[in-house]
């Protein structure tokens, strides 16, 4: 005699009707059922992480730490019970066909539930593994996990939904064609991001750990995350500034990853020289420069190149605009070339160049361009303000003025 039919006859042995003995019956049933499963599940869980851990010692990956660590052997576990819940449910039922059938599709639907979280904590695991990777863990892995958590999360509401329904499954997805135009609007973020983390990954355009500067988003700082619809970025005060993941295709922005990965950090920056300032240098004034260790052996050749072509050339000196003359700013602009070329704080295996570019409104700019030899921000801005802290005191040797918009202490000094 099965234990169904054991309860049930006992309980009419006792006398109660056969109607109030079937639904007792069935619920003393379905307590032992899930009692038991829940025995079961415990049971085979404590013994799966046991065996997963003592699994992972033995190895030498840490592949299998990740499984354990995302709760793989826990949601394994819960198939065994599952299965004995599903076998035992016609005994159950037996005498309520319609239960049988909610119950048994409940238990389906939660089948379904139970496959997404083993995948959702497998897909997790190989995303930590992958992180580990040197060659991958710049990778925007994220995003590649999101989309299969999508692909896998509508399959199964989808399967779910057929099983509720009893709707057959192709019937449902030919059906769910016709709505593809509100599918597409619903999931446009999703689908723009998807086809754009696969273009900033094939053609290598952002990487996690990549300087950019968005200025439409106001982002200038690290990537800290690619995922499938943002992508996140830490900036230099510690905001964190979110941009979509599609915008990286569809705008313009910075990334300074080819200056992380070069030899130097490059210094550009100009001083504008007072234009009535300029003027060609007097033999005097030539010997007083020579002083300036810099460029004395420079001035000493230079000068007697130019002493010998004009003498060749019988130039009358008189005035000095004949012939070839050295000229302050000329001579300011060598010494500045010299000093950056000695200096410590740059790259001598880059370019190194001081140069003068068209005049404007607000004089002649002298450019300063080179490369320091140290690309950390705190350590680039000291060495690129040492070199101007320098150029700026030197500029009155040379007889030059630095242009300026007048101060009150202008004014005050042309009253005097």
């Amino acid at each position: 005699m099965s234990m169904k039919h054991f309860i049930y006859d006992y309980l009419v042995e006792t006398g109660m009707t056969a109607v109030y003995a079937k639904y007792l019956n069935m619920l003393i049933l379905l307590v032992a059922l899930l009692v038991i499963a829940f025995l079961v599940d415990y049971i085979i869980k404590k013994i799966f992480i046991k065996l997963f851990t003592q699994f992972t010692v033995k190895t030498k990956t840490n592949f299998d730490n990740f499984l354990v660590s995302n709760k793989v052997p826990q949601n394994i576990a819960h198939i065994i019970p599952l299965i004995f819940g599903l076998e035992f449910i016609p005994i159950v039922f037996q005498d309520f066909p319609y239960f049988e059938n909610m119950v048994e599709k409940g238990f389906k639907v939660f089948a379904i539930i139970l496959t997404l979280w083993i995948v959702r904590s497998l897909l997790n695991a190989l995303k930590d593994y992958f992180k580990t990777l040197p060659r991958l863990r710049d990778k925007p892995i994220d995003s590649y996990i999101q989309v299969f958590m999508i692909f896998a999360w509508a399959l199964g509401l989808l399967s779910a939904f057929a099983i509720i329904t009893s709707v057959e499954f192709i019937k449902f997805f030919t059906t769910l064609g016709a709505a593809s135009a509100i599918i597409i609007l619903v999931f446009r973020d999703t689908i723009l991001g998807f086809v754009a983390s696969i273009q900033v990954s094939i053609n290598d355009m952002v990487r996690i750990g990549d300087w950019i500067t968005f200025e439409k988003y106001g982002a200038d700082g690290d990537v800290i995350e690619i995922n499938l619809s943002t992508v996140k970025v830490q900036n230099f005060d510690k905001t964190i500034t979110t941009i979509p993941t599609y915008a990286l295709i569809s705008d313009s922005f910075k990334n300074w990853r080819g200056m992380e990965v070069s030899d130097g950090r490059r210094i550009k920056r100009a001083l504008n020289i007072k234009l009535d300032s300029v003027s060609y240098l007097t033999k005097d004034e030539v010997d007083t420069l020579k002083n300036i260790s810099l460029i004395s052996s420079y001035l000493e050749t230079r000068q007697s190149d130019i002493d010998s072509y004009n003498s060749e050339q019988n130039i009358n000196k008189d005035i000095l605009l004949n012939g070839r003359n050295l000229t302050n700013i000329g001579v300011f602009r060598k010494y500045l070339e010299t000093y950056i070329e000695q200096h410590s704080g740059v790259n001598k295996d880059m370019m190194i160049m001081v140069r003068q570019l068209a005049p404007t409104a607000h004089g002649i700019p002298i450019e300063i361009y080179a490369f320091s030899s140290d690309k950390r921000w705190k350590n680039y801005e000291y060495i690129m303000a040492d070199i101007f802290d320098h150029t700026i005191a030197a500029v009155p040797y040379f007889n030059l003025e630095i242009f300026e918009y007048p101060s009150n202490s202008s004014f005050k000094d042309n009253k005097a």
